[in-house]
């Protein structure tokens, strides 16, 4: 009898019933029959990037449940999840830009925007319908301002791509270094039995800890690592491999840091090769600082004394595939298989696998490295050291005469003189 009258009533007062249907949520709660239920009938979570609602079946709470199929969410109306016909609550989980929600920009928020509709139907062959139209209003408020991470807060004007790729791309370096480490060489100059000191490194930024390795290093004449003629001295995923002759280059232990790598080389030349310059051009690359060292990531020096290889870090097992080269695949960086032997699939893998490990791993160089310890340099040094002696004492005989000429000069001058202006004695006369 009341709900007659009050439909009756808002039949007279707004002159149609079509106002007297859709409800919001806070009238259907205050006019809801029965005990008050302890937790709303609609909760909202706002995740990072998506929406959670669930929904009490008991939605206007009068004991009449709604049915799942008569919620949708959003003007694209998306339908809720699969729930078992026993829940008591209806789940929707959508992303915050779907089923047509709208973003709106304040000034220290993004408000994202969506709605709840509540369309009841009739069931079966009946006309009649038990619960009311309903459409609750959700909103997710997003500040625009503060730090939601571990990490400093990146500009919002950044894509997420590029914010990814300035955070993992690795700088990569190879420097000459003076005999005590401290500094960086001044001069790039060198004479033959001289020892360079090297130093890698590597600009990690804000990556995960890295380990940082040498895979292999080539001598040449020019900044072109592929010309002739070249010397190998680090192969073999980082083999030490000039050590093996008469130098005694060596990778310096302890590391100063996972993200550096140092190693001594004793100079040289080309035999055959009229140049006095060399440039060294290494391949770098890392590891997780965790990752234990082995075949493919690793820093070997040869032992003369022990007639063996010894590791910077790690079992020495790492280090016997040094005597036969035998160190395990390849990196993609030196030597790939032919494509047409690989299938679609290992071709795309074996692309993304590269594309993702691009900023892993870098060729350096470092040069030129002048030496002045050849044959020719040395005599030019030797002839030009003479011809410094040979002028200076020119010059000071040059001066000598030039000295002894103007003293002879001088002095027949003064005795010309002295002739042409004999000196008059005055004569006093006697009384």
């Amino acid at each position: 009898m009341g709900l007659g009258y009050g439909f009756l009533l808002c039949f007279l007062l707004w002159g149609s019933t079509e106002l007297c249907y859709p409800h919001p949520l806070w009238l259907l709660q205050r006019a809801a029959r029965g005990p008050a239920s302890s937790s709303p009938p609609v909760r909202v979570e706002c995740l990072e990037a998506q929406l959670v609602v669930t929904v009490s079946k008991n939605l206007f709470g009068t004991g009449k449940l709604v049915r799942p199929s008569d919620l949708t969410l959003g003007p694209e109306r998306c339908k809720p999840l699969a729930s078992e016909d026993g829940a008591d609550v209806v789940r929707f989980e959508v992303g915050l830009h779907e089923c047509g929600s709208s973003v709106q920009v304040t000034e220290d928020a993004l408000v994202y925007s969506t709605y709840l509709l509540h369309s009841p139907r009739p069931v079966g062959n009946l006309s009649i319908l038990r619960t009311n139209h309903a459409e609750v209003p959700i909103e997710c408020h997003y500040p625009r301002q503060g730090n939601v991470s571990s990490q400093a807060v990146l500009p919002t004007w950044v894509p997420f791509r590029t914010t990814v790729h300035s955070q993992e791309k690795l700088a990569f370096s190879l420097r000459l270094m003076e005999e005590d480490w401290s500094a960086e060489k001044r001069t790039p100059t060198f004479q033959l039995g001289d020892t360079a000191h090297l130093q890698a490194e590597v600009h990690t930024g804000s990556h995960m800890p890295l380990r940082l390795f040498v895979d292999h290093c080539v001598a040449t004449p020019t900044p072109a690592r592929t010309t002739s003629p070249h010397h190998t001295i680090v192969d073999f995923h980082g083999c030490l491999m000039d050590g093996l002759s008469d130098s005694s280059s060596v990778f310096r232990t302890p590391r100063p840091g996972p993200d550096t790598l140092q190693f001594t080389l004793d100079v040289f030349h080309f035999a055959n090769d009229s140049r006095n310059t060399i440039f060294i051009t290494c391949h770098l690359k890392v590891a997780p600082a965790n990752q234990v060292p082995d075949q493919l990531n690793k820093a070997c020096s040869f032992s003369k004394s022990s007639n063996s290889w010894s590791p910077v870090e790690g079992t020495d097992d790492i280090c016997g595939c040094c005597n036969n080269g035998d160190c395990g695949v390849l990196g993609g960086s030196r030597r790939l298989p032919p494509t047409g032997k690989l299938s679609t699939s290992q071709r795309q893998k074996s692309t993304s696998r590269k594309r993702r490990h691009v900023a892993e791993e870098a060729d350096v160089t470092v040069g030129p490295l002048i030496f002045l310890g050849k044959a020719g340099d040395r005599g030019m040094e030797e002839w030009a050291s003479a011809a410094q002696s040979s002028m200076a004492l020119g010059v000071g005989l040059v001066v000598v005469v030039t000295l002894t000429l103007a003293a002879v000069i001088l002095g027949l001058a003064r005795r010309r003189r002295a002739v042409s202006h004999p000196e008059m004695c005055p004569v006093s006369d006697s009384k």
